[in-house]
């Protein structure tokens, strides 16, 4: 016979540490949310041949626009081509080391298991 009190093999403890871990998991939901709502409204800029071609992403590395100056055109359509990549890449870069910084603000101090 078990003694009463017991529930499912959990003591007091066990079940404190388990309401907080969800609580933190809740408040880093939460949090994650915001994140991503502010990570589309950001605007990450890349840019290359000194600023000759510049493309605008959101911190979601979604396309929002590319400015290309007149001098840029004279350049040729290849070169013209090789400045848009450079530009995306380091748009892209940009936009993911800054989702990386802000995800582990986000989850820093939380002892989460997986993580």
């Amino acid at each position: 016979m078990t003694g009463k009190g017991q529930g499912f093999g959990f003591g007091l403890g066990k079940m404190k540490e388990l309401a907080d871990a969800f609580k933190k998991a809740q408040q880093v939901q939460e949090g994650a949310k915001r994140l991503q709502e502010e990570l589309e409204q950001m605007e990450i800029q890349g840019e290359a041949g000194g600023g000759l071609v510049k493309v605008i992403v959101s911190g979601n590395q979604e396309p929002k626009r590319v400015e290309i100056s007149p001098d840029a055109l004279a350049q040729g359509a290849e070169l013209l081509s090789d400045l848009v990549t450079v530009a995306m890449k380091d748009a892209y870069n940009k936009s993911t080391a800054t989702m990386r910084e802000r995800m582990e603000e986000l989850t820093s101090g939380l002892e989460l298991p997986g993580f």
